[in-house]
């Protein structure tokens, strides 16, 4: 056997007996979780939980409520591919033969740009986006400001120059406490928002304001980028590196990390 390979199975032998969860909803309340790969106690709410099903297949639990004992992994894709790599899932499950796609990065990313989506929609509906350039424009130079500058990812680099300038305006050295995002297409925010042409939006205060900014967050801190907010130039949206509080989804619950910028 390799070096590589005998590490591999040290490592996987050391997993504390306790590394399970007892089960979604039971135990204490927002107890410390242990990374499979880290070996370190931690906040659940940076963490992501994976369940056995019951066709031996290891899934993301992403809302950390599907039944059954669970193992956490620090929410990153580094993580998560590691864990893969390191077969630490079914050590943890006693399960030789559970099954882990090997793409599971890919899967846990994709769920997240979901919940992406979905946060826009929530958002949206509860009134808190506002579309169309002049609109948006108006809204960032209005009294209350906005707590989000949105673009589509395929946005023109004239339409994000002009909305920087106005947020410099409005905001001067305080421009960094409004985060941009550009992570969808205009498709994607165009189904997200039951609207046409959506190239431009800002996010204003109101209920959906956490939630949306949360998996905007959580999305970026897993794929090991950062969610800075004040990247409102011309280029995407950079990182910061803590998730969002649990978020309340109407009587869903994400786990997430602090709260976003911008209050």
């Amino acid at each position: 056997m390799s070096t590589t390979m005998q590490d591999d199975t040290q490592d996987a032998d050391d997993l504390p007996p306790d590394v399970l969860d007892a089960g979604a909803g039971r135990g204490r309340a927002n107890a410390e979780r242990t990374c499979l790969v880290t070996r370190q106690a931690g906040n659940p709410d940076r963490m992501i939980r994976f369940a056995l099903g019951p066709d031996n297949q290891v899934v993301p639990d992403l809302r950390a409520r599907l039944p059954g004992r669970g193992a956490w992994v620090t929410a990153t894709r580094a993580a998560v591919s590691e864990a893969v790599r390191k077969r630490l899932f079914q050590r943890a499950f006693r399960q030789k033969d559970a099954r882990v796609a090997s793409d599971l990065a890919d899967v846990i990313e994709a769920g997240l740009r979901d919940d992406l989506r979905q946060g826009f929609s929530l958002a949206n509906k509860a009134g808190c986006v506002v579309t169309g350039f002049t609109k948006v424009e108006s809204a960032v130079e209005s009294p209350t400001g906005i707590k989000a500058l949105v673009h589509a990812s395929d946005a023109s680099l004239d339409g994000r120059r002009k909305l920087a300038q106005a947020l410099r305006r409005r905001y001067g050295d305080a421009i960094s406490r409004i985060p941009v995002i550009g992570d969808l297409s205009g498709e994607e925010l165009d189904m997200a928002l039951g609207r046409d042409h959506v190239i431009h939006a800002a996010l204003v205060a109101g209920a959906g304001t956490a939630g949306l900014l949360a998996r905007w967050r959580r999305l970026h801190v897993f794929r090991g980028e950062a969610a800075t907010p004040g990247t409102a130039g011309t280029e995407p949206p950079g990182s910061d590196a803590a998730l969002p509080d649990a978020v309340q989804d109407g009587d869903t619950s994400l786990r997430t990390g602090p709260p976003e910028a911008g209050g």
